[in-house]
């Protein structure tokens, strides 16, 4: 049966959180805040649980590491906290992070909170319902929002730890890799070529830049009535590294597998014609006019390297399904996705002559 992305994954549930002691808590640590205390989980989201809290005066959003057993490295709630926190001041569209709790007594887990951005989330790329005035305006934003994200000097928001651009890619082939073999499920041949393959195809190092790591239109928030994006989501992946894999990881919305139930990640390939997507040679172009370059050179490397790299985060969420740490009804149905990735990204591979 194929779901409604759009229904399926908005909305919320009822909070698997202690009230009462987060209450009390966050009366203490965040400025203003006063009870009585409502929380409600938002149904999307696959990694770190997410939940609106409600208060008489105001809203907040809370982010928390999953219970249970988690993958090595996973889940940065801190990181999170960290690159969000250093954005806020520069006019970059984010919510603004609040507080971070590390004592896991709390409610279980290392927890953050920060604004609530009041808006839409379309959860198909082809952001249904707009026409194409307003889709095109929303493409342009997305492609500035990201351009903007890439031009920050890391240094200059005091990240400059926050990862090493040198040999990027290469780590997140290795980190990936491990990964996808931390959480294996089944044999898929296509993932055996790719980890052998890769390696050795690393593109040179580009420039280092603030990158999100998982950049697409269903993690960003969009203002109410206008098609532009006033907070960008989920930035649990971030790091300093190269950004041309960044921003062709968000390009992979233009090739991805159509998801037979439509679980799983968002795809235009059945609306590539609609009135204001734009072609995949002009966005390119325009983010590369914003970002000062003349191209991007071995493209279809970077896209075999992102289709990969989906594919073994979708391999973690069945891994999670698995041990029964999974954060949303529908993971088990979106990790399906894996094997059609994992052939999508040798494709590219054989495309850039693995």
């Amino acid at each position: 049966m194929r779901i409604d992305r759009q229904q399926a994954f908005s909305g919320t549930l009822a909070a698997d959180i202690p009230f009462d002691a987060l209450d009390t808590y966050l009366s203490t640590h965040i400025d203003g805040f006063a009870g009585p205390l409502h929380a409600e989980r938002f149904k999307g989201g696959q990694s770190n649980p997410t939940y609106k809290l409600t208060t008489p005066q105001r809203s907040y959003v809370l982010r928390r590491k999953p219970f249970g057993k988690l993958l090595p490295s996973a889940h940065a709630i801190h990181r999170e906290f960290q690159v969000t926190e250093a954005l806020a001041g520069t006019g970059f569209p984010v919510a603004k992070p609040l507080h971070l709790c590390t004592d896991n007594s709390i409610i279980g887990a290392d927890f953050y909170v920060m604004d609530f951005a009041e808006g839409r989330v379309f959860w198909e790329p082809h952001a249904p319902g707009l026409d194409g005035m307003e889709r095109a305006a929303l493409f342009s934003s997305l492609n500035t929002t990201i351009a903007q994200l890439h031009g920050f000097n890391p240094a200059d928001l005091g990240l400059a730890d926050f990862g090493r651009p040198q040999g990027y890619v290469a780590r997140q082939i290795k980190r990936w890799s491990e990964q996808y073999r931390a959480s294996e499920t089944e044999t898929i041949a296509e993932m055996d070529r790719l980890i052998e393959w890769l390696p050795g195809a690393c593109p040179p190092d580009s420039t280092g830049a603030i990158v999100h790591g998982d950049f697409r239109l269903d993690n960003c928030i969009v203002h109410p009535v206008e098609p532009r994006i006033i907070a960008v989501l989920d930035w649990e992946l971030s790091t300093i590294g190269d950004p041309l894999a960044d921003f062709t990881y968000h390009l992979m919305q233009w090739f991805m597998p159509i998801s037979e139930t439509g679980a799983g990640v968002g795809s235009l390939l059945a609306h590539l014609n609609d009135p204001g997507v734009p072609a995949i040679a002009d966005y390119v172009a325009r983010y590369c006019q914003r970002t000062g370059r003349d191209g991007i050179a071995e493209l279809d490397t970077y896209l075999a390297y992102n289709f990969f790299r989906l594919a073994a985060i979708l391999q973690g969420i069945l891994g999670r399904v698995r041990d029964g740490t999974a954060a949303n009804a529908e993971a088990a149905t979106m990790a399906r996705q894996v094997r059609p990735l994992a052939e999508t990204a040798w494709n590219f591979a054989q495309r850039a002559g693995a």
